[in-house]
């Protein structure tokens, strides 16, 4: 059985106090339906505009919007252009041993979350299918609605659905532990689920992927919060230079996103590439990683 751990440090107070301050399931929605209206709109929107479409003070709104993603609307804006993702692969892109050794992957961390790990392969997993049980459940996220499921070592799933819907989601999901017994028990996912997405505390995922798969998985997780990467690099870091293409697909059945984080590898021409939960969700995540990881650079440039 392949086993891993991933340290997350924690990093300046002022982040921790920021994530402290924005509650988990009302402003997380509210910012949901405010990505959702500057992404179907052309151009950037005017704040009081966007203020107005959520129905509230341009002052309160500003307020709210900059301390969940630490930067004000018309920054995020920015950052949501189609064109952001090749101007981050030329600002913020990352070579992934090289990284790694520098210690990027722990230091340019936004979070103070501990994230242990461990994967199986199919076969082990048939070995041990009589004995998993999968406790699942829905939750707020900062992309939307998310399916979290959980053996009782760890999360082993985490799906966005705000572009594929709930039904499809779920069935995505239960097809990859096809031998295992499902059960909707939310209370068995949340705490894992409020780390993961807070920031704080200890996740544990529990995972199965053929080797190649597990390889790249493991390469994801080497990419620092804010930036990206290519799935050529990717290919190059696990020692298979000429299988772009296959890691493309092992990128797309990541099935823990977010932790994960898939969203990260993009074309070499800096195009988004694909991303199994949709692209604007991909476009949302690099945005608000982005946002966060220029908001702390510039916190602890005054300090």
């Amino acid at each position: 059985m392949a086993a891993g751990m991933w340290l997350l440090p924690a990093v300046v107070s002022l982040e921790r106090q920021r994530m402290q301050e924005v509650d988990s399931g009302y402003h997380y929605q509210m910012m949901q339906r405010a990505i959702d209206v500057i992404d179907q709109h052309p151009g950037v929107m005017p704040l009081e505009s966007l203020a107005a479409r959520m129905d509230m003070s341009t002052a309160h709104f500003q307020r709210l919007f900059s301390r969940w993603v630490g930067v004000s609307p018309k920054k995020y804006q920015q950052y949501l252009a189609l064109s952001h993702a090749k101007s981050l692969l030329g600002n913020r892109f990352t070579l992934l041993d090289t990284a790694h050794l520098a210690g990027l992957s722990g230091a340019g961390r936004l979070h103070d979350l501990f994230l242990r790990w461990e994967a199986m392969t199919p076969g082990e997993f048939a070995r041990e299918a009589e004995a998993v049980t999968i406790s699942w459940g829905w939750f707020d996220s900062p992309f939307g609605e998310v399916l979290a499921m959980c053996t009782p070592r760890g999360l082993c799933g985490l799906a966005f659905v705000a572009e594929i819907g709930g039904d499809a989601a779920l069935q995505d999901m239960m097809a990859r532990w096809p031998k295992a017994r499902f059960a909707q028990r939310g209370e068995k996912v949340r705490h894992w689920v409020d780390a993961a997405f807070g920031g704080r505390g200890e996740t544990s995922l529990h995972l199965i992927g053929a080797p190649f798969q597990i390889k790249v998985w493991e390469a994801l997780m080497r990419i620092p919060t804010g930036y990206v990467t290519s799935y050529s690099e990717i290919a190059d870091a696990i020692g298979h230079p000429r299988a772009v293409r296959a890691v493309g697909t092992a990128v797309g059945r990541n099935p823990v996103s977010w932790l994960i984080p898939c969203h990260r590898a993009l074309r070499k021409s800096g195009g988004l590439g694909g991303y199994h939960w949709g692209l604007r969700v991909k476009r949302a995540m690099l945005a608000y990683e982005a946002a966060r990881a220029e908001a702390l650079d510039a916190a602890n440039e005054t300090t």
